[in-house]
Protein backbone atom coordinates (compact mmCIF):
# COMPACT_ATOMS: atom_id res chain seq x y z
CA UNK A 1 0.00 0.00 0.00
CA UNK A 2 1.28 3.46 -0.84
CA UNK A 3 -0.02 7.01 -0.68
CA UNK A 4 1.04 10.21 -2.41
CA UNK A 5 2.25 13.12 -0.31
CA UNK A 6 3.77 16.22 -1.84
CA UNK A 7 4.47 14.35 -5.10
CA UNK A 8 6.42 11.66 -3.26
CA UNK A 9 5.38 8.04 -2.81
CA UNK A 10 5.16 7.05 0.85
CA UNK A 11 4.72 3.38 1.79
CA UNK A 12 2.30 2.95 4.67
CA UNK A 13 3.38 -0.62 5.45
CA UNK A 14 7.01 0.08 6.34
CA UNK A 15 8.45 -0.74 9.76
CA UNK A 16 10.97 2.03 10.35
CA UNK A 17 13.87 0.87 12.54
CA UNK A 18 14.15 2.80 15.80
CA UNK A 19 17.90 2.16 15.71
CA UNK A 20 20.03 -0.11 13.56
CA UNK A 21 23.62 -0.91 12.61
CA UNK A 22 24.51 0.80 9.34
CA UNK A 23 27.11 -0.88 7.15
CA UNK A 24 30.43 0.93 7.43
CA UNK A 25 31.35 0.13 3.82
CA UNK A 26 30.55 -2.19 0.92
CA UNK A 27 32.92 -4.86 2.23
CA UNK A 28 30.91 -5.15 5.46
CA UNK A 29 27.67 -5.22 3.47
CA UNK A 30 28.99 -8.04 1.25
CA UNK A 31 30.12 -10.00 4.32
CA UNK A 32 26.66 -9.75 5.90
CA UNK A 33 24.98 -10.76 2.62
CA UNK A 34 27.19 -13.87 2.45
CA UNK A 35 26.37 -14.71 6.07
CA UNK A 36 22.64 -14.50 5.22
CA UNK A 37 23.14 -16.37 1.92
CA UNK A 38 21.95 -13.36 -0.09
CA UNK A 39 25.22 -13.48 -2.07
CA UNK A 40 27.45 -16.39 -3.02
CA UNK A 41 30.71 -16.97 -1.15
CA UNK A 42 32.61 -15.94 -4.31
CA UNK A 43 30.80 -12.60 -4.73
CA UNK A 44 33.05 -9.52 -4.80
CA UNK A 45 30.39 -6.83 -5.15
CA UNK A 46 26.86 -6.24 -3.97
CA UNK A 47 23.70 -6.22 -6.09
CA UNK A 48 20.28 -4.58 -6.26
CA UNK A 49 17.63 -6.37 -4.22
CA UNK A 50 13.88 -6.32 -4.84
CA UNK A 51 11.06 -6.00 -2.36
CA UNK A 52 8.01 -7.96 -3.53
CA UNK A 53 4.86 -7.54 -1.50
CA UNK A 54 1.97 -5.19 -0.86
CA UNK A 55 1.44 -5.08 -4.63
CA UNK A 56 5.02 -3.91 -5.26
CA UNK A 57 8.15 -5.05 -7.01
CA UNK A 58 10.44 -2.29 -5.84
CA UNK A 59 14.23 -2.04 -6.09
CA UNK A 60 15.80 -1.45 -2.68
CA UNK A 61 19.20 -1.22 -1.03
CA UNK A 62 20.38 -3.26 1.96
CA UNK A 63 21.74 -0.57 4.30
CA UNK A 64 22.19 -2.35 7.63
CA UNK A 65 20.59 -4.61 10.21
CA UNK A 66 18.64 -4.24 13.46
CA UNK A 67 19.76 -7.62 14.85
CA UNK A 68 21.22 -10.91 13.62
CA UNK A 69 17.97 -11.85 11.81
CA UNK A 70 16.50 -8.50 10.76
CA UNK A 71 17.76 -6.70 7.66
CA UNK A 72 17.14 -2.99 7.09
CA UNK A 73 16.37 -2.04 3.49
CA UNK A 74 15.92 1.40 1.99
CA UNK A 75 13.57 2.33 -0.86
CA UNK A 76 14.18 5.03 -3.48
CA UNK A 77 12.14 7.50 -1.39
CA UNK A 78 14.62 6.97 1.51
CA UNK A 79 12.09 5.14 3.69
CA UNK A 80 13.72 2.33 5.65
CA UNK A 81 12.00 -0.98 6.38
CA UNK A 82 12.79 -3.94 8.70
CA UNK A 83 12.48 -7.40 7.14
CA UNK A 84 13.66 -10.90 8.06
CA UNK A 85 16.69 -11.77 5.93
CA UNK A 86 15.23 -15.17 4.93
CA UNK A 87 12.08 -13.50 3.62
CA UNK A 88 14.15 -10.96 1.65
CA UNK A 89 16.05 -13.89 0.12
CA UNK A 90 12.78 -15.53 -0.96
CA UNK A 91 11.70 -12.29 -2.64
CA UNK A 92 14.66 -12.48 -5.03
CA UNK A 93 13.27 -15.64 -6.68
CA UNK A 94 11.54 -15.02 -10.02
CA UNK A 95 8.69 -17.30 -8.95
CA UNK A 96 8.09 -15.54 -5.62
CA UNK A 97 4.92 -13.67 -6.67
CA UNK A 98 3.47 -16.70 -8.46
CA UNK A 99 4.05 -18.96 -5.43
CA UNK A 100 2.48 -16.39 -3.14
CA UNK A 101 -0.61 -15.96 -5.30
CA UNK A 102 -1.18 -19.73 -5.50
CA UNK A 103 -0.66 -20.22 -1.75
CA UNK A 104 -2.65 -17.25 -0.45
CA UNK A 105 -6.39 -17.34 0.14
CA UNK A 106 -8.60 -14.79 -1.71
CA UNK A 107 -8.95 -12.80 1.51
CA UNK A 108 -5.15 -12.73 2.04
CA UNK A 109 -4.47 -11.81 -1.58
CA UNK A 110 -6.94 -8.95 -1.52
CA UNK A 111 -5.55 -7.68 1.77
CA UNK A 112 -2.05 -7.53 0.29
CA UNK A 113 -0.40 -8.93 3.43
CA UNK A 114 3.32 -9.69 3.30
CA UNK A 115 3.31 -13.46 3.84
CA UNK A 116 6.20 -15.91 3.39
CA UNK A 117 6.01 -17.85 0.15
CA UNK A 118 6.95 -21.26 1.56
CA UNK A 119 5.99 -23.35 4.55
CA UNK A 120 9.60 -23.27 5.80
CA UNK A 121 9.68 -19.49 5.74
CA UNK A 122 6.24 -19.33 7.32
CA UNK A 123 7.67 -21.04 10.40
CA UNK A 124 10.30 -18.31 10.63
CA UNK A 125 7.71 -15.56 10.85
CA UNK A 126 5.39 -17.34 13.29
CA UNK A 127 5.80 -15.83 16.79
CA UNK A 128 6.10 -19.32 18.34
CA UNK A 129 9.03 -20.19 16.05
CA UNK A 130 10.75 -16.86 16.55
CA UNK A 131 10.78 -16.84 20.36
CA UNK A 132 14.07 -18.31 21.56
CA UNK A 133 14.83 -18.46 25.29
CA UNK A 134 18.32 -17.06 24.82
CA UNK A 135 17.18 -14.04 22.78
CA UNK A 136 15.56 -11.20 24.75
CA UNK A 137 12.40 -9.82 23.18
CA UNK A 138 11.93 -6.18 22.28
CA UNK A 139 8.73 -4.32 21.70
CA UNK A 140 7.91 -3.15 18.20
CA UNK A 141 7.75 0.63 17.60
CA UNK A 142 4.39 2.01 18.76
CA UNK A 143 3.42 3.13 15.26
CA UNK A 144 3.52 -0.47 14.01
CA UNK A 145 2.60 -2.52 17.09
CA UNK A 146 -0.99 -3.07 15.95
CA UNK A 147 -0.30 -3.46 12.23
CA UNK A 148 -1.04 -7.12 11.25
CA UNK A 149 0.17 -6.64 7.67
CA UNK A 150 3.55 -5.46 8.91
CA UNK A 151 4.03 -8.37 11.31
CA UNK A 152 5.15 -10.73 8.52
CA UNK A 153 8.29 -8.69 7.94
CA UNK A 154 9.16 -8.30 11.61
CA UNK A 155 10.70 -11.07 13.76
CA UNK A 156 8.65 -11.59 16.95
CA UNK A 157 11.82 -11.40 19.05
CA UNK A 158 15.15 -9.80 18.42
CA UNK A 159 18.32 -8.73 20.09
CA UNK A 160 18.31 -5.14 21.37
CA UNK A 161 19.09 -2.90 18.39
CA UNK A 162 22.38 -1.05 18.40
CA UNK A 163 22.82 2.48 17.15
CA UNK A 164 24.54 3.03 13.83
CA UNK A 165 28.30 3.15 14.18
CA UNK A 166 30.87 5.09 12.26
CA UNK A 167 33.48 3.37 10.12
CA UNK A 168 36.38 4.92 12.00
CA UNK A 169 38.48 2.45 13.94
CA UNK A 170 36.82 -0.62 12.49
CA UNK A 171 39.11 -3.63 12.68
CA UNK A 172 39.86 -5.53 9.49
CA UNK A 173 39.52 -9.28 9.11
CA UNK A 174 42.51 -11.45 8.35
CA UNK A 175 43.12 -12.47 4.75
CA UNK A 176 42.08 -16.11 4.64
CA UNK A 177 43.83 -18.67 2.41
CA UNK A 178 41.67 -20.17 -0.33
CA UNK A 179 43.00 -23.72 0.06
CA UNK A 180 42.98 -26.10 3.02
CA UNK A 181 45.56 -25.27 5.68
CA UNK A 182 46.90 -26.86 8.85
CA UNK A 183 45.45 -25.29 12.00
CA UNK A 184 45.89 -25.58 15.73
CA UNK A 185 43.08 -24.64 18.11
CA UNK A 186 41.80 -25.11 21.65
CA UNK A 187 38.18 -26.07 22.34
CA UNK A 188 36.52 -23.24 24.22
CA UNK A 189 32.86 -24.25 24.28
CA UNK A 190 30.20 -26.65 22.98
CA UNK A 191 26.91 -24.88 22.22
CA UNK A 192 23.89 -24.77 19.94
CA UNK A 193 22.44 -22.12 17.65
CA UNK A 194 18.84 -21.86 16.43
CA UNK A 195 17.92 -23.37 13.06
CA UNK A 196 14.50 -22.06 12.06
CA UNK A 197 14.29 -24.45 9.13
CA UNK A 198 14.77 -27.63 11.18
CA UNK A 199 13.19 -29.23 14.24
CA UNK A 200 16.42 -29.15 16.25
CA UNK A 201 19.09 -26.53 16.94
CA UNK A 202 22.48 -26.90 15.26
CA UNK A 203 25.32 -28.21 17.45
CA UNK A 204 28.57 -26.25 17.10
CA UNK A 205 32.04 -26.04 18.64
CA UNK A 206 33.67 -22.71 19.46
CA UNK A 207 37.50 -22.67 19.38
CA UNK A 208 40.02 -20.22 20.83
CA UNK A 209 43.72 -19.67 20.16
CA UNK A 210 43.18 -20.61 16.49
CA UNK A 211 46.46 -20.39 14.54
CA UNK A 212 47.34 -21.13 10.91
CA UNK A 213 50.33 -23.39 11.57
CA UNK A 214 52.29 -22.74 8.35
CA UNK A 215 52.31 -18.95 8.69
CA UNK A 216 51.79 -18.50 12.43
CA UNK A 217 48.79 -16.26 11.71
CA UNK A 218 46.68 -15.92 14.87
CA UNK A 219 42.94 -15.80 14.17
CA UNK A 220 41.68 -15.83 17.75
CA UNK A 221 38.25 -17.47 17.78
CA UNK A 222 36.51 -19.62 15.16
CA UNK A 223 33.69 -22.17 15.05
CA UNK A 224 32.67 -25.35 13.30
CA UNK A 225 29.74 -27.72 13.18
CA UNK A 226 29.90 -30.46 15.82
CA UNK A 227 29.87 -33.18 13.19
CA UNK A 228 29.59 -36.94 13.66
CA UNK A 229 33.32 -37.21 12.90
CA UNK A 230 34.19 -34.83 15.74
CA UNK A 231 31.76 -36.51 18.14
CA UNK A 232 33.61 -39.82 17.70
CA UNK A 233 36.72 -38.19 19.22
CA UNK A 234 34.87 -37.51 22.51
CA UNK A 235 36.34 -34.03 22.76
CA UNK A 236 36.25 -31.87 25.88
CA UNK A 237 36.65 -28.20 26.70
CA UNK A 238 40.37 -27.37 26.87
CA UNK A 239 41.49 -30.02 24.36
CA UNK A 240 44.15 -28.74 21.96
CA UNK A 241 43.78 -30.00 18.40
CA UNK A 242 45.72 -29.89 15.16
CA UNK A 243 43.96 -30.58 11.89
CA UNK A 244 43.57 -29.56 8.26
CA UNK A 245 40.54 -27.52 7.17
CA UNK A 246 39.18 -24.77 4.95
CA UNK A 247 38.56 -21.37 6.57
CA UNK A 248 35.71 -19.08 5.52
CA UNK A 249 34.58 -15.68 6.76
CA UNK A 250 31.17 -16.61 8.21
CA UNK A 251 29.90 -15.36 11.56
CA UNK A 252 28.25 -17.64 14.08
CA UNK A 253 24.68 -16.61 14.90
CA UNK A 254 24.39 -14.67 18.19
CA UNK A 255 28.18 -14.79 18.69
CA UNK A 256 30.85 -12.26 17.57
CA UNK A 257 32.95 -15.02 16.00
CA UNK A 258 33.91 -14.18 12.40
CA UNK A 259 35.48 -17.39 11.03
CA UNK A 260 34.08 -20.84 10.29
CA UNK A 261 36.17 -24.03 10.04
CA UNK A 262 34.86 -26.30 7.28
CA UNK A 263 35.46 -30.05 6.98
CA UNK A 264 38.28 -30.56 9.51
CA UNK A 265 40.35 -33.67 8.67
CA UNK A 266 43.47 -35.48 9.96
CA UNK A 267 42.47 -34.41 13.47
CA UNK A 268 45.00 -35.03 16.26
CA UNK A 269 44.51 -34.32 19.98
CA UNK A 270 47.75 -32.91 21.37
Amino acid sequence: MSIKRRDETVYAFVIEPATYIAFADEAEQIGKCKEWDLLSEKATKTKVFYYKGNGLKEACSLVGYADHMTAVIEFANKQKHCIHYAYLKEMQAASFGQRYESAASPDEASAGHDLPASAAAAAVYAPEAEAAPSVPSVSAPADHAADPAAAADRPASAEPPVKARASAGKSKKAQLPEEKVKLTAVIQEFTTVPNHFADNDDEVIIYESVVIADTGTELGEAWSSHSATLKKLELAVGDKLSFEAKLVAKKLAKHPIPYKINNPAKIVKE
